[in-house]
């Protein structure tokens, strides 16, 4: 049986089990899984088996271009929460170091950058409570590669990429290891990239949403549509739909975006936020897609 199968059946049992008493909570759970984790699925019809990294019809190109907009600041001074020791601040310094100026991406750095995103998400409640602790789950998973006993192999994104393809370490597409501990460093990476678009998609809705257009929650479900939804199997797309309705408003996000700030400040450092992720997110999207990782997972 097929991975997402697997999975699949699991959560139907599990749905079974506590449905009755935990509807809500067991659809929350849901979502925080899917928000980080991408199951494994064979290739879609008409992908080759060759070296190039195998796209779907109707995926987006490599490198995603900016939204509908500028994701770029207005003209006034920074958010106080933007800077080096703002809220969000901790978030964009180690992303934007994770781009060094070879064209590689840092993996040290890139990790740091999770972990600040970890601890700004952890706030909003409880549906982002297990979201969290996945991907605190591979955060650490990669970072035991980062600084473990092979670490010179693990300085960036296509040092390891190239060491784990001459190890035989990397998975063949469609199949997926046991658990994250054993999964190859470029597999994990590939899941954490998803999550992060889904996060930078939400993050620029969340920004840049209009008085009276849709709330918080239909932005980033929507954005939950377009980064994760296409990986994850039919029983976890119902799940979600049904947990975003439960999702923070607008308020609760500007709110720890920038404390004590006002709307528009808080609107105007996610911008920026939003804009660091998008610029790691094409950063790593066009390497893996040079490495042909794509389809790891």
């Amino acid at each position: 049986m097929a991975p997402a199968a697997d999975v699949g059946v699991a959560l139907l049992r599990l749905a079974s089990l506590r449905w009755v008493r935990h509807a809500i909570p067991l659809a929350l759970l849901l979502l925080l899984l899917l928000s980080v984790c991408a199951w494994s699925s064979r290739a879609p019809p008409g992908c080759g088996s060759g070296t190039q990294p195998c796209i779907p019809e109707g995926t987006p190109p490599v490198q995603v271009a900016r939204q509908s907009g500028s994701l770029e600041a207005p003209e006034w001074e920074e958010p106080p929460c933007g800077g080096p020791q703002g809220v969000l601040g901790h978030v964009m310094g180690p992303f934007r170091a994770s781009l060094d100026s070879e064209g590689d991406l840092a993996l040290s750095q890139y990790l740091a950058g999770w972990r600040a995103l970890v601890r700004f998400l952890s706030p909003l409640g409880s549906i982002f409570a297990f979201a969290t602790s996945e991907a605190y789950a591979k955060v650490t998973a990669l970072e035991a590669r980062v600084h473990g006993p092979e670490a010179a192999h693990y300085s960036s994104l296509l040092a390891m990429a190239a060491w784990e393809r001459q190890e035989g370490r990397l998975e063949r597409p469609g199949v997926a290891p046991r658990d994250t501990a054993s999964s190859s460093g470029s597999r994990i990476l590939l899941l954490l990239h998803r999550a992060l678009r889904w996060s930078q998609l939400c993050l620029h809705r969340v920004a840049t949403g209009t008085l009276g257009g849709p709330d918080a929650g239909v932005q980033c479900s929507d954005a939950y549509r377009t980064a994760l939804g296409p990986h994850h199997p039919w029983v976890v797309r119902q799940a979600a739909r049904l947990a975003f309705l439960a999702f923070p408003g607008r308020g609760r996000w500007l709110e720890l975006a920038c404390p004590g700030a006002g709307e528009a400040e808080a609107r105007a450092a996610l911008v920026q936020v939003a804009g660091t992720l998008e610029d790691v997110y094409n950063r790593t999207q066009g390497l893996l897609a040079e490495c042909s990782l794509l389809q790891l997972a």
